[in-house]
């Protein structure tokens, strides 16, 4: 029994690890990308997350929705309506730079969160949506966890194979170069203004996405699930040490925080109560120490992002000599 919790835990930690992962590359298109500093993501996964329980439930009385459609419809709908939601949120807001987009952003995910909380006839308001139907769920628990897995590991597999091609497309050179010198780029005729429009769409769209896996995966779906520190600051983190700009770095740092984050729990659960409930902020601390750490000895994150071009050759020259 003792093994097989093991293998059930370690099977939920890694579906968590991939739905994080595709928040983090979704970050990274954003961030990475564009340097587009959004600060709203839980309000993205909020959008996606009730989407596609609207579109997957079981029609319930009292609220709109609940049109018992195929999760893989749920999924494309979650993406389609956290882009719909994304592009008038750009269109205002990324005439902001740095601090006030990031002000903007924080601002406009907590309005969302607060009109879900606030909205029975939608989203059944602080009690959120059940009954959301997770894929293979009629299996054993241990065989529907393994084949969640392998769902998600699919799609994260996908999706990070698309957007490492665009990383190395013109597309992504372009990008790169708005991020670096927007004056320039726009000196070279590059429409800025809609490129970056376009990478925080596509961005916000993979946080739909992962919102609606993790909602499937729960089963349900709350206001309190939409908690900035897991849903926002968690993610930036999982960036910031794994590498921005680089898509493997945004999934190896998904990786390594969130073990962090579920063994500090573990560790902390097994202390007295009167001690765990104080120990608890010991998973806050270890992840900003582990921050910090990065910050002072590694600031470009566990893998920096590839040098291409120029740099590459600048680089080459200055280690010859």
């Amino acid at each position: 029994m003792e093994f097989a919790g093991l293998v059930n835990y370690a099977l939920f930690m890694a579906i968590f690890i991939c739905i994080y992962a595709l928040l983090a590359l979704g970050l990274n298109i954003q961030w990475g990308f564009a340097g587009l500093f959004n600060a709203g993501i839980a309000g993205f996964f909020a959008v996606g997350a009730y989407t596609s329980a609207i579109i997957s439930t079981a029609p319930a009385d009292g609220r709109i929705g609940g049109f018992d459609l195929h999760f893989v419809i749920g999924w494309i709908g979650a993406m389609l309506a956290a882009g719909l939601v994304a592009w008038p949120i750009g269109k205002i807001c990324l005439r902001f730079r740095s601090d006030y987009l990031a002000i903007a952003t924080i601002g406009i995910a907590e309005i969302i969160r607060l009109v879900i909380k606030s909205e029975p006839v939608l989203t059944n308001g602080a009690r959120g949506i059940s009954g959301i139907p997770r894929p293979a769920g009629d299996l054993g628990y241990m065989e529907s966890q393994i084949a969640y897995l392998i769902i998600v590991l699919a799609v994260l597999i996908v999706a990070y194979v698309l957007v490492e091609r665009q990383f190395n497309a013109p597309w992504g050179r372009m990008m790169r170069a708005i991020r670096d010198d927007e004056d320039a780029a726009r000196a070279m005729g590059k429409n800025v203004e809609f490129r970056r429009l376009e990478a925080f769409i596509f961005g916000a769209a993979l946080m739909g996405l992962g919102g609606a896996m993790f909602a499937h995966f729960n089963r349900s779906i709350t206001p309190e699930a939409i908690d900035p520190m897991v849903a926002t600051f968690l993610i930036w983190i999982m960036l910031i040490l794994g590498g921005s700009g680089n898509n493997r770095g945004a999934i190896l740092g998904a990786a390594v925080v969130w073990i962090i984050w579920s063994v500090s729990e573990i560790a902390t659960d097994r202390l007295p109560h009167e001690y765990a409930v104080q120990a608890k902020y010991l998973r806050l601390f270890l992840i900003g120490l582990m921050l910090q750490l990065v910050l002072r000895f590694r600031p470009e994150g566990l893998l920096p992002e590839p040098l291409r071009g120029d740099q590459r050759s600048t680089k080459s020259g200055a280690d010859r000599h």
